[in-house]
């Protein structure tokens, strides 16, 4: 039965082969959406082990970030940037769990990263959720809380105003177009809490500064930040 089944699946991939998410090479039997070698060489930041790194400096002076990361490096043309393609606009939510995962096993070396007790990935407006089908953040989270034993809570920080994209704004018209967006629905189950705000990918880093700042106006609460990948 075993030998069948692994015929049958050789035929399937024969017709509709399976590649890597990243870099479009046929996958191997035991690989799953990204091929052992771009596991291995994706542009890995190594910011869990850098307490001052480029994201963290975004911050200073803005928000009261404990600790803030990111797990790749993103550039235009690059497998990271196909990677994030395929997993935002081509249905592939497991994308986003499995380099959740990654990140998170690197962040339980860090001992502020290791202490968080809820995640909360950056929300989508409702209509764009709809439209999507799933929150790429979310999926990112659900893959870090299993490495992080740590509560994912997707309900708390709401997005009230749909705003318009930021591809094209600068970072001044990011940080106009993202004030007030956010709010907290239940403060009080925020309370004390050390909390790991997280999205996709930072670049100027205004939506989760907006994020930030709504989630600071609980008393107690310890901010620090994750994000898949960190544009160049």
């Amino acid at each position: 039965m075993n030998l069948r089944n692994s015929y049958l699946a050789d035929f399937i991939s024969l017709i509709y082969p399976r590649l890597c998410q990243a870099c479009n090479s046929t996958l191997l039997g035991t690989e799953s959406l990204i091929c052992t070698d771009c596991l291995y060489n994706l542009p890995y930041t190594q910011f869990h082990q850098q307490p001052d790194n480029i994201v963290a400096q975004q911050f200073w002076g803005k928000l009261q970030v404990q600790a803030a990361y990111a797990l790749l490096y993103f550039e235009k043309g690059s497998k990271v940037q196909h990677l994030m393609h395929q997993f935002k606009y081509q249905d592939m939510p497991a994308i986003g769990n499995r380099l959740g995962q990654i990140a998170g096993a690197q962040l339980m070396q860090n001992p502020t990263f290791a202490s968080v007790d809820v995640i909360i990935p950056v929300p989508l407006h409702i209509k764009r959720f709809r439209k999507r089908g799933y929150n790429q953040s979310t999926c990112f989270a659900d893959g870090l809380a299993a490495k992080l034993n740590a509560q994912v809570e997707e309900h708390n920080l709401i997005r009230t105003i749909n705003t318009a994209t930021q591809t094209q704004k600068s970072r001044f018209a990011r940080f106009e177009n993202m004030q007030e967006v956010f709010a907290i629905k239940n403060p009080a189950a925020l309370m004390n809490k050390h909390i790991l705000l997280v999205d996709d990918i930072v670049t100027t880093g205004s939506t989760l500064e907006a994020c930030g700042l709504a989630l600071l106006q609980v008393p107690g609460l310890t901010l620090s930040i994750a994000t898949i990948a960190y544009a160049v």
